[in-house]
């Protein structure tokens, strides 16, 4: 059974840092390109970030210069280290394969507030 546990969201202020990881389970980790998918409140959930098996990295243009996606095969798990935090990116984050399997996590929280 394909899983993903997301971990590492919290309140942070405006122009602050947080990371989050996502564990995976049940697929060939290193088989797949994954990504950083997020949902904000009464919107759509959107692919922020992606990271093919080779290392090819690519952002929506909104996250570009502050957010960094990387990958541990070894440990079947996927980061996103984001920085300059804004009120904007106030979402719930999901890691997924890219394009998604059905399966999806719970995804974590990340609340950018003063």
């Amino acid at each position: 059974q394909v899983q993903f546990v997301e971990s590492g969201g919290g309140l942070v202020q405006p122009g602050g840092s947080l990371i989050v990881s996502c564990a995976a389970s049940g697929i060939i980790f290193s088989s797949y390109a994954m990504g950083w998918y997020r949902q904000a409140p009464g919107k759509q959930r959107e692919l922020v970030a992606a990271i093919t098996r080779g290392g090819i990295i690519s952002y929506i243009d909104r996250v570009k210069g502050r957010f960094t996606i990387s990958r541990d095969n070894a440990k079947n798990t996927v980061y996103l280290q984001m920085n300059s935090l804004k009120a904007e990116d106030t979402a719930v984050y999901y890691c997924n394969a890219s394009p998604p399997n059905r399966n999806w996590g719970q995804g974590t929280q990340v609340t950018v507030s003063s």
